[in-house]
C-alpha cells in the first residue's frame, strides 16, 4: 500500500488529504485532526508554570533520570556494584538537576548551570542521607521486617524525600 499526499487548494488547512493507492484503484481518504485542539491544551497547560504542572513534570523527569541510573548502573555494574551505583547516581542526579532547571521548573534563565548542580545535588545528597537513615531505623526497629515491606518502605520514605526536595526546588532553589 503507498500513501501519496495531495495537496487540494479547497481543502481546510487542518485537514489532511491522502491519495491510498490500495490496487489497481487509488482511494482518496480525508482526515481531520479532532482532538488537537484536547492536545493542545493539555500540552499548554503541562507547560505552565503552576504547581501541579511542575510537579508532573518533576515526576517525568524523575522517571526519566530513574532509568538512566539504571541503564548506566547495568552498564558499568561489571566494575563492582558499588562503582555502578555511584556512576548511576552522579550522571542521574547531574541529568535531574539540569532537566529540572530547563523543563520542570523553567530557570535556565535564572540559575547557572553550576548553581542548578550544587543546589540540585545537595538535596539529592540529603535525600540520601534520609533515606539511608530510614533503612537503619527500620533495621534496629523492625529487623524481621520482610523484603516486601521493606521494599514499600523505601517507596514510601522516597516519595516523602521527593515530595519535600520538589518543595524546596521550587520555592527555594529554583
Amino acid at each position: 500500500m503507498t500513501v501519496l499526499e495531495t495537496p487540494k487548494p479547497s481543502v481546510s488547512h487542518v485537514a489532511c488529504m491522502f491519495t491510498v493507492w490500495t490496487g489497481p484503484v487509488p482511494v482518496t481518504v480525508t482526515t481531520t485532526p479532532k482532538a488537537r485542539p484536547r492536545l493542545d491544551r493539555s500540552l499548554l497547560y503541562l507547560r505552565d508554570d503552576r504547581a501541579l504542572p511542575q510537579l508532573i513534570r518533576f515526576a517525568l523527569v524523575g522517571g526519566a533520570s530513574n532509568i538512566a541510573y539504571v541503564l548506566l548502573f547495568f552498564s558499568v555494574v561489571g566494575a563492582g556494584p558499588l562503582i555502578a551505583n555511584v556512576a548511576g547516581s552522579l550522571v542521574s542526579t547531574v541529568i535531574a538537576n539540569e532537566l529540572h532547571r530547563r523543563l520542570t521548573f523553567h530557570a535556565a534563565d535564572r540559575v547557572g548551570w553550576f548553581t542548578a548542580q550544587w543546589e540540585g545535588g545537595g538535596l539529592a545528597l540529603l535525600g540520601l542521607g534520609i533515606t539511608t537513615a530510614g533503612l537503619a531505623a527500620l533495621g534496629f526497629w523492625a529487623p524481621g521486617l520482610g523484603d516486601s515491606m521493606q521494599a514499600l518502605a523505601v517507596l514510601a520514605i522516597t516519595a516523602a524525600v521527593g515530595g519535600m526536595r520538589f518543595l524546596a526546588l521550587r520555592d527555594w532553589v529554583f
